[in-house]
């Protein structure tokens, strides 16, 4: 809180006509104490006598009346009866001072108990009880409706002692300013206030009470009255002798303002009639902090620190604190002024979900605030003009979180408007507000619901209008059908959160038993239209606005209120002052023993689970908007959180063997029905909740429920033209919404999730898992997700700690076959990865599923996965030591693993020759077939790499002819130019003339011109010249013939075309280096020139030639003269 040093200004103004200054005097003890005399007290405290009726009288007084009204109701007071009613004014319980300087009041429990360790010893109000309990305060004086002291902060090792002087001021039991020397700026009130307060409240006999001070000055004459006015100048006259002398100049002014005014302030006196009751909250203070924490932008813990705002702000309303809407409008006002909105909108981006959400929380705020069943019309009148200045403004949040507004909004429904409304076609988005907006409209006065929240014993013996049963049901229990579900169940949040749990369970408990006759009036209609429905095999019936996900969330308020009934606790107070604990208690377990509306033996636990399973198994729309669809999946997996926390007892399987079978039966009306809308919210996630708490009570019913919830019609390629229907109780929604699934790939999750739980559960079970088997392969649509599940599937079936299961290890493999059909013609960057653990998982099967693979490859893998990765895996050593395969077997295998390379050569044999030669390697006749292939698509198929890696690949195998065959047959696909000296080809070509001259004269007079005709790179063509007259042709014996051992002739063919080629290249590279040579690279150059005077040297004329070559340089290229010096230097 920001405690301000200079005292606030008085309330009112205080005067005693017709009072004498004698007749006062003497009527009053000086020091009396705050509680009157300790012996008094104490001798009542140990007797237990009775209060007197002037402590009553003046305790009533004193909480109720301003100070003012009871000084002009009666004429004179007397002082023992002010006095009373002084004392009784200071507030008297903790818990709202702890709610004023602290976060967490510390639920039911007694505020000053201690035990509390860790981040709550910070709080102001834990500080401020250690600093009272340590003995800190001292000069505790309160003087009327003020109290004042000092409170000493110990050193610490990195401060030194503070001493703090606060003061506090109340009325009607509210601390109504505060203020502290210590200078802390805060929300909430320092510790040196609540140490302060909590004396006050703790040790009132040690506090010493005075009357107003404007009670005393009456009481002195003018002497009395000139002393003391000059004694209080001399001990502050630093500080008051300006003030003092400007109020004396006044007042012995005739005509000034201050004489024109009957009386005189006092700040001791209380507070006037007009003045508002309420409690201290530095307004601007929570502004600063709300507009801190916003510009952080949800770092730093401000989110966290936002939402313990919006408990405050829950909290002081269960308190019936008026503070509450007060802080909220402060709240909402810094949250509308958040630059980023303008910023989001500008540039059509979308606000972060946390910050979303922190939206969400403060318009649910707001429709809770006008929803106050005792809320006045003028205040309620106000409200609305106020929210509808927010809605007004065009940064305001849409509900939906869509920024656009070319959308139609199908998903809400007006709060008392019939269901499927036309002009909800054409309704604007709706903003955060325009919940709160449409509440303002809502009442409290209908007859029925008062009945209903007010009795605890209200049934149709007691109300005659029951007009066609809606008012209650077949039991004589009263439901409450005015209103559509998500507002009746507003005004259950409404209630609670304005401290009345009573009334909110009542209400609350109505409308669980109108959805459980509306469950079953929907379950006999279905079955009325059952057969028509089945035949049409899809439905255009279901809820547009769904329970779970909306923006009021009916179904977790009605699950909250019950299960903390239930479970013996709530937040809210009942009474006019916070109650205990225990008194709490007292009051649900009264609450559960007599309420006439649950049946004998169920409990509210029972039915908070049941209204959780009728709300999460509801089929309705997906809504449009990425947030809506965010919101759908966040608010079920919260509530399911929340079932999960709930220990299953025989009675709550009994609940969810029910629902469970109500939910399968409930057609159109249910997401587990037969029936399913296409674009209905799926089960996966609460079917899968539902699974694993039924399977060890009734196991078939979970795997109904489980293969029931699969479904995913979304997915389905086209919807039956009945889909289109348009019902006339329902809009129907266009169905060709599916990129608009923004969630779709959670969804798929989830549904992966179950299905996986299910193959875990089934392991062992052949006849399920055969079937959950079919579920998958029916309704799963994602390569990835289905390949998630056989790596499952794989993993549960072959545990370190048991034999493999064959039946899960063939569900995983179908799995796996299932995804390589899928993935076949699509790219994926795990089909890699997808392949490898096909065959590992074949491997497991055993060899029979490895011979299925390779012989219908050509509908699982491509070409070159099915030679390179299956078969070769295959084939491998490690694969036959593996299975333990005879040589029978072996073989088998081998046969089936060379018809796959052929085949695969034959369709791609760029990819897969090379593959298929090494699968036959083994089979004479497969390897003659794999090679002719080769040989085929040579001429038109294959490039000089691929050709090339063959030749080296059969050299490397001991057929050197056909390795040159090959080679020569990829030089003719080469192409060389005069710049390409770093060509990855270049060394193929070596390769292949080295291969041609070691096996012969004719061999490389072949392949020669065909290195001619492919290189025209001078390097390539020099360095190939110089190992040609290196060593003799044909070295190498090759079928017994021996070469003549000379050397080769460079003036003869072939060499003499070879040395014509280089001398031809070296002669065109110059001139094309010479076109845009640059100086840097001159010296490069002259190097070259070197290079190609060595292969001029190689002809017998070669010097002549190479002269006449320099000399041409030097006339066509004389401009470059710098160039031409360094070529005579060089050359000559």
């Amino acid at each position: 809180m920001a405690e301000r040093v200079q005292q606030p200004p008085a309330k009112r103004l205080c005067c005693r006509p017709g009072f004498g200054a004698t007749c006062r005097q003497g009527q009053r003890a000086a020091g009396a104490l705050c509680g009157g005399s300790a012996a008094t007290q104490g001798e009542s405290s140990r007797t237990q006598s009775p209060e007197s009726l002037l402590d009553i009288a003046a305790r009533r007084v004193a909480e109720k009346w301003p100070f003012q009204r009871v000084e002009e109701r009666f004429e004179r007071i007397p002082e023992p009866v002010q006095r009373r009613i002084v004392y009784w004014s200071f507030p008297r319980s903790e818990r709202e001072i702890c709610m004023y300087s602290s976060f967490n009041t510390g639920g039911g429990e007694e505020v000053g108990s201690g035990g509390e360790s860790g981040d709550e010893t910070r709080l102001p109000f834990r500080r401020g009880i250690a600093l009272l309990e340590s003995g800190c305060v001292d000069n505790v004086l309160q003087v009327g409706f003020h109290l004042s002291g000092t409170v000493r902060e110990p050193a610490t090792s990195s401060e030194p002692e503070l001493l703090c002087n606060v003061s506090v001021s109340f009325d009607r039991c509210k601390i109504t300013s505060v203020t502290c020397s210590c200078g802390n700026k805060d929300i909430f009130y320092c510790a040196h206030v609540v140490a302060l307060s909590l004396y006050r409240v703790r040790k009132p006999e040690q506090v010493k009470l005075r009357l107003p001070i404007s009670e005393t000055l009456f009481q002195m004459n003018r002497d009395q009255l000139q002393k003391f006015v000059q004694y209080l100048i001399t001990v502050h006259h630093t500080d008051v002798l300006p003030t003092a002398q400007k109020l004396a100049d006044e007042i012995l002014s005739q005509n000034s303002e201050i004489n024109q005014v009957h009386g005189a302030p006092d700040p001791t006196a209380g507070a006037s009639v007009d003045d508002e009751n309420c409690w201290h909250l530095d307004e601007e203070q929570v502004q600063e902090q709300v507009k801190l924490f916003l510009s952080q932008g949800g770092y730093h813990g401000s989110g966290k620190q936002l939402n313990l705002l919006f408990s405050k702000v829950r909290e002081m309303l269960r308190m019936r604190d008026s503070n509450g809407a007060r802080m909220l409008t402060l709240i909402t006002e810094q949250f509308m002024g958040d630059p980023r909105l303008a910023l989001w909108r500008q540039q059509g981006t979308t606000m972060t979900d946390k910050y979303r959400q922190l939206w969400d929380e403060l318009g649910t705020a707001m429709k809770c605030v006008v929803l106050n069943p005792h809320c006045k019309p003028e205040q309620k009148s106000s409200w609305l003009r106020q929210l509808r200045r927010w809605n007004g403004v065009d940064v305001c949040p849409l509900e939906d979180g869509n920024h656009g507004s070319e959308l139609i909004n199908l998903t809400n429904a007006l709060p008392q408007g019939p269901p499927g409304n036309p002009d909800a076609l054409t309704r604007p988005h709706r903003t955060v507000f325009t919940r709160a907006i449409e509440a303002c409209d809502l009442h409290w006065q209908d007859p029925h619901l008062q009945h209903i929240i007010t009795e605890d014993h209200y049934n149709n013996y007691c109300y005659h209008d029951n007009l066609n049963g809606s008012l209650f049901d077949s039991r004589g229990w009263p439901l409450w059908h005015a209103e559509h579900v998500p507002t009746a169940c507003a005004r259950v949040d409404a209630l609670r959160s304005h401290g009345y749990p009573r009334e909110a369970l009542r209400l609350a408990i109505a409308i669980v038993n109108t959805l459980r006759r509306q469950q079953q009036k929907q379950l006999e209609l279905f079955r009325g239209h059952r057969k028509e429905l089945l035949h049409r095999g899809v439905t255009s019936v279901t809820n547009l606005e769904g329970w779970v996900g909306h923006p009021l969330d009916p179904i977790g308020t009605l699950f909250a209120t019950l299960l903390e009934t239930g479970q013996g606790s709530d937040d809210g107070a009942t009474a006019d002052f916070p109650v205990s604990e225990n008194c709490l208690r007292s009051c649900f377990h009264f609450l559960s023993s007599h309420s006439p509306f649950i049946s004998e033996g169920e409990t509210f636990a029972a039915l908070a689970v049941e209204t959780a399973l009728m709300g999460l198994g509801q089929q309705r729309a997906m809504p449009d908007g990425l947030y809506a669809q965010e919101k759908v999946c966040r608010n079920e997996e919260q509530l399911l959180a929340k079932l999960q926390e709930v220990n299953l007892d025989e009675a709550l399987v009994k609940i969810l063997r029910k629902q469970a079978t109500l939910l399968l039966e409930a057609g159109p009306y249910s997401g587990l029905g037969e029936v399913l809308y296409r674009e209905s919210v799926p089960m996966h996630t609460f079917a899968k909740y539902l699974f694993t708490s039924l399977l060890p009570h009734d196991a078939e019913l979970a795997y109904n429920i489980a293969l029931r919830a699969m479904r995913l019609p979304v997915l389905e390629s086209t919807p039956p033209s009945t889909d289109l229907s348009r019902p006339q109780h329902i809009v129907s929604v266009v169905p060709n919404r599916y990129p608009r699934w923004f969630t779709l790939s959670h969804i798929e999750s989830q549904q992966c999730e179950l299905a996986s739980t299910m193959l875990t559960a089934a392991k062992g079970d052949a006849c399920k898992l055969h079937t959950v088997l079919e579920s998958i392969q029916k309704n799963i649509h994602s390569s990835s997700h289905i390949f998630k599940l056989a790596q499952d599937a794989f993993k549960i079936a072959t545990l370190m700690d048991s034999l493999p299961d064959l039946t899960l290890l063939k569900v995983s493999l179908e799995l796996g076959l299932q995804v390589m059909r899928l993935t076949l013609s699509t790219l994926n960057w795990r089909r890699r990865e997808m392949v490898r653990w096909l065959v590992t998982c074949a491997t497991e099967v055993g060899v029979f599923a490895l011979d299925n693979i390779m012989q219908n490859w050509f509908t699982l893998f491509t070409p070159t996965e099915a030679t390179s990765v299956v078969a070769s895996t295959i084939m491998s050593n490690s694969t036959i030591v593996r299975l333990h395969l005879d040589c029978n077997q072996q073989e088998k295998l081998a046969n089936s693993a060379r018809t796959l390379a052929l085949q695969c050569a034959m369709k791609d044999p760029q990819n897969c020759a090379l593959s298929a030669l090494t699968l036959c390697e083994k089979d004479h006749i497969a390897f003659e077939t794999a090679y002719q292939i080769v040989l085929d698509a040579a001429a038109t198929g294959m490039n000089y790499t691929q050709l090339f890696t063959i030749a080296r690949y059969m050299e490397h195998r001991g057929y050197p002819m056909r390795a040159y065959k090959l080679a020569t047959l990829a030089m003719t696909h080469l192409n060389l130019s005069y710049n390409q000296d770093t060509h990855p080809a270049i060394n193929d070509v070596l390769w292949a003339c080295a291969l041609s001259h070691s096996l012969g004269k004719n061999e490389l007079a072949a392949v020669i011109p065909l290195v001619v005709k492919s290189v025209k790179c001078a390097t390539v063509l020099s360095d190939i010249l110089r190992r040609c007259t290196l060593t003799t042709p044909g070295m190498v014996a090759l079928h017994s013939r021996r070469n003549s051992g000379k050397l080769m002739s460079l003036d003869k063919a072939p060499l003499r075309q070879l040395l014509d080629a280089t001398i031809g290249a070296y002669i065109n590279t110059t001139h094309s280096r010479l076109t845009h040579i640059s100086p840097r690279h001159y010296s490069e150059f002259i190097e070259f020139l070197s290079k190609a005077r060595e292969t001029f040297l190689m002809a017998h004329d070669g010097h002549i030639q190479f002269t006449q070559f320099i000399d041409n340089l030097k006339q066509i290229y004389k401009g470059k003269k710098k160039l031409m010096m360094l070529v005579r230097e060089r050359f000559g």
